[in-house]
Order: structure tokens, then C-alpha cells, then sequence
């Protein structure tokens, strides 16, 4: 059964180049090319990929749904976001299309839309390595789905003149669905914690947002976007997405798959591919330069123009609609993108670390929303990341201690707290600039409670090449990762699941001593 193959192949090279260090879906790719590869032998091995396709379009669904899960759509609305996306396609389109025209000898129109497909960076690619590393919601990760937004709205509107169809004068309803939020906030509370939350999560992406959207003529991924974003400001947006994570994954292994089963190249594909590969620095430093104009910093400018340089999935859409002869070329580049910028991504705070001197050159030196503190005043412990762990840890700190400060890489969520009465600023633990310029005399301890083991390292071992020499405490889930943090620099790294047994035998404890003192009257 072509099922079994396809599971085999993705599994054995996922694992093995995860074994490497790459991101496992960089196997995935690679599974499908060998897949297509063994197609020229049998034709079992990729039969019935109608399967294959509805799989992965059900996974790209769903990972659009739960970006858009994550999304305030008060940070898209920003000039760096609007502003450096839509220059950014514009000046890519105005330099792709001539080249194209002069080096591969195609009419105007063909060189336009290659020119187009290839001005696209991938949501897919971008938005899982983000969620991987737990940064959609840090001010890169945000800017970086914001422009990516932009792009996939100007792919869908490509799209609709290149298919010569519009949408139906139903599609104007699609105004009207912020007036549903208040019933589905209600469903979501409905739902419980179980499968009715997992089926919700379907309900909503697949069915109302995808199905929903294209029966009114509109994308069924612009559809799953917005269905998610409705529902961002919801306490328990974070808990249906974590819900809907495992099924997300499973289907988003076919659309990688589908991408390399798409067909093995000729050597004019694979000529065509590699030189545009190639083109994927200056596609990534003209994001940077832009994303400086609009006053952001170099590293906030690093992060996402790494995030942004590959070529979109949107791409290859455009090309089935418009360009079929170029689908199989197109893919390859896009694969190729991905094998390149996969990797690259996952060290990409290392990257800035060690380049961080001669990018913050470039920068410049006026304020913006991504401006981090430089002194820290009489603080005297600090808590670096605010969600459930670090807010727990603020709150019972303040009862002994006013003196204390909170730090997010999350501006929403930094204002958040502010509104509720802690002293929370945006900053991000691993960015060398920051520390570089923070100023903190009176602090003596340290509370590392980011969501990643990556910050927690590069926040203790900067804490101590400042010369810090008071307590560092860290939680984290696994034994390994607290002997790495300890050995960056902190004091204690304690395993969370421990503590959290520990807490709760505390209460039985305080229970018992003061069931003794009554006398056990209690009842």
C-alpha cells in the first residue's frame, strides 16, 4: 500500500536527519524525492497521491489556523509590517522580472508571474520553524507572520486575476464574521478539554474556514487564517491549539511529502533551481535593509529577514494556476529553499551572536516599539519570561520583595501584565544587544522561566560574562537540559514536573501540621 511507503520513508529519513541535526522535515523532502524516484520503478509507490493531497491540504490548514490562533492583528497592522512587505514584493518583482526575461528568454507576462511566484517566502517553512522555537509571539516572529500575510493576500488576489474568476457576492459576508466571535467563544467554552476541543479545532479550519471560504470563491488557507485570529484573544486559544498539534503534524508530513513526490527534475529544473537559490542571501538582506528603514533593530531585522528567505508553497499555487509548465521547476527551488533555510534558521540566534557587531552597524539610532530597557533601576530580582511559570514566580515573589521586574519577549504580553499591575517591559534575554547596553546595579537574583532551553543558556552564560555573581534559578522538563543550563552559568536548574510534586506534597504536609495543632477535629 502506497500508506505504508510513505509513512516508512518519512519516518526512516525524517529520524535520520534529525540524527544530523536538521529539522526532520528537511527528511520529509527528502522521502518524497526518493518516493518519486521509485516511482520510475513501480508505480505502487506513489498511486492514489489524490490521498496524499487532501492530506496535506488539510495540514496546511490546520497550521495556518493555529497561527492564526496566536495572531493580534493590532501588530500586523504596523508600518514595518505593511510597509516593508509590500516594498519588498514590489522592488523583488521589479528586479526578478527583466532577469527572468533576459536569461531564460520568456514572454513579459510568463516573467512577471515567475517573478511573482518567486517573490513569496513560505508560511509553512516559517510559521513551524517559529512555533518550534516557541517564537511566533516574540516581535520577530510576529513581524515576520505579518509580512508573510501580506504576501499570501497578494498571492490570493494573483491567483483570482490569473484564474480569470472572482469571488461570488457572498464573499462580502465574510465582513460580518466578527459578529460570530461572541458564539464561538461560547463553542470554545462549550468544549471542554477533550476530543470536543480537537473536533472543534477541525470544525472550525477545515469546514467553516476552508470549505466555507471557497464555496464564496475565496482561499480555504485565508479562510483557516481567519477563523483562527478570531478566536486569538480567548483565554484558551493556546489550549486548542495545543490540542489540534499532533494531528497538525501528522498531516503536515504529507504536505512535505507531496512536494517531493511531486516529480524528479531535469537538469534545466535543477539549473533553474539552484540559481535561484542562490538569490536567497540577497532575498533575505533586502528584508533586513528594509525592515531597518523602518527603524527596527538588527537583530529584530536578522531574525526576520532569516525567517523570510526561502520561496513560498503560495508560489507553487500560483504556478498550477498559471504556470504548469513551470510547477515541477518552481517546486524544486522551493525544496531547496527549504533544505537551506531549515537549518540555517534553527541556529539563527547563534548566527546573531556572533555577527551581532557588524549587523548593529547598520541600525538606526531611533526608537521603536522593539527598543529594549537599558538599566534596570533598584530592581533587585529579576524574572525573565512571563507566562504561567514566571507569572507564579512574580506573584509570590512581590510579597516579600516590591523590587522586582518582569521581562517578555512578547510586547502584547509585557503590556498585558502592565495593565494588570506588574512591572513587566519588553526585552529578549537572547539578543547580545541587550545585554551589551543593560545597566542592572541592585539586581541579585535571577529568575530564568522562558518557554526554551536555548534563551535559558544564552541568558545565564550572558548574565555572567557581564560579571553577575548572584543567585540564577532556571526550570526546565528534562535532566539534561538543566545540567546545560547550570553549566551556562546558573545556580540551580530544577525539573518542573519535580517541583511540581514537590508543591504539592508541601500542601499535604501543611495540612497534616495543622490538622495535628486542632487536634484532628477537623472534618
Amino acid at each position: 500500500m502506497p500508506e505504508a511507503l510513505w509513512i516508512s520513508f518519512a519516518f526512516t529519513l525524517g529520524l535520520i536527519v534529525k540524527a544530523v541535526g536538521l529539522p526532520p522535515l528537511v527528511g520529509y523532502l527528502a522521502a518524497g524525492f526518493a518516493l518519486s524516484g521509485l516511482a520510475t520503478v513501480t508505480p505502487l509507490a506513489v498511486e492514489n497521491t489524490d490521498v496524499l493531497d487532501h492530506l496535506a491540504h488539510l495540514g496546511v490548514l490546520l497550521l495556518l489556523f493555529t497561527v492564526g490562533l496566536k495572531l493580534k492583528l493590532r501588530s500586523i497592522l504596523s508600518p514595518e509590517v505593511i510597509g516593508g512587505g509590500l516594498l519588498h514584493f514590489t522592488i523583488s518583482c521589479s528586479l526578478f522580472t527583466p532577469g527572468i526575461y533576459l536569461l531564460l528568454d520568456t514572454d513579459w507576462s510568463t516573467s512577471l508571474l515567475l517573478a511573482i511566484a518567486l517573490s513569496f517566502s513560505s508560511t509553512v517553512l516559517a510559521a513551524k520553524v517559529l512555533e518550534s522555537k516557541r517564537e511566533l509571539r516574540a516581535f520577530h516572529g510576529r513581524v515576520a507572520i505579518g509580512i508573510l500575510i501580506m504576501q499570501d493576500l497578494i498571492a490570493l488576489v494573483v491567483m483570482s486575476i490569473a484564474a480569470g474568476k472572482t469571488p461570488s457576492i457572498w464573499a462580502l459576508g465574510v465582513f460580518l464574521l466578527p459578529l460570530l466571535r461572541p458564539l464561538l467563544y461560547r463553542l470554545l467554552d462549550a468544549s471542554g478539554h477533550d476530543e470536543l476541543l480537537v473536533l472543534l479545532g477541525l470544525l472550525l479550519a477545515l469546514v467553516l474556514g476552508g470549505l466555507g471560504f471557497e464555496a464564496v470563491g475565496l482561499s480555504s488557507e485565508l479562510g483557516a487564517l481567519v477563523f483562527g485570529a478570531m478566536l486569538a484573544n480567548h483565554p484558551r486559544a493556546v489550549e486548542l491549539s495545543k490540542s489540534l498539534w499532533s494531528v497538525k503534524e501528522m498531516f503536515l508530513v504529507g504536505f512535505f511529502l507531496q512536494i517531493g513526490i511531486g516529480g524528479l527534475p531535469d537538469q534545466q529544473a535543477l539549473v533553474f533551481a539552484i540559481a535561484v537559490a542562490l538569490l536567497l542571501p540577497l532575498k533575505g538582506g533586502l528584508f533586513f535593509f528594509l525592515l531597518l528603514a523602518f527603524r527596527l533593530r538588527a537583530r529584530s531585522g536578522f531574525l526576520t529577514s532569516l525567517s523570510l528567505a526561502n520561496y513560498s508553497e503560495f508560489g507553487l499555487i500560483v504556478a498550477s494556476v498559471a504556470l504548469p509548465e513551470w510547477l515541477v521547476p518552481l517546486a524544486i527551488a522551493v525544496s531547496l529553499s527549504f533544505v537551506i533555510s531549515a537549518p540555517i534558521n534553527r541556529v539563527a540566534h547563534t548566527l546573531y551572536e556572533r555577527y551581532s557587531g557588524a549587523l548593529s552597524r547598520f541600525q538606526a539610532d531611533r526608537h521603536h516599539p522593539d527598543e529594549q530597557p537599558i538599566s534596570l533601576g533598584d530592581t533587585r530580582i529579576l524574572v525573565m519570561g512571563m507566562g504561567r511559570t514566571g507569572s507564579a514566580a512574580y506573584d509570590r515573589l512581590m510579597d516579600s520583595e516590591p523590587r522586582i521586574m518582569g521581562l517578555d519577549s512578547d510586547p502584547a504580553k509585557a503590556h498585558m501584565h502592565l495593565k494588570a499591575g506588574r512591572n513587566v517591559v519588553f526585552a529578549d534575554g537572547e539578543d547580545t544587544t541587550f545585554w551589551e547596553a543593560l545597566h542592572m546595579p541592585r539586581v541579585e537574583a535571577v529568575v530564568l522561566a522562558m518557554s526554551d532551553i536555548e534563551s535559558k543558556i544564552i541568558a545565564a552564560r550572558m548574565l555572567r560574562n557581564r560579571g553577575f555573581d548572584g543567585f540564577i534559578i532556571a526550570h526546565t522538563m528534562f535532566a539534561d537540559e538543566a545540567e546545560k543550563i547550570k553549566e551556562a552559568g546558573a545556580n540551580e536548574a530544577y525539573l518542573t514536573m519535580n517541583e511540581t510534586g514537590v508543591a504539592l506534597a508541601s500542601h499535604i504536609d501543611d495540612y497534616l501540621q495543622a490538622d495535628a495543632t486542632t487536634g484532628g477535629t477537623r472534618g
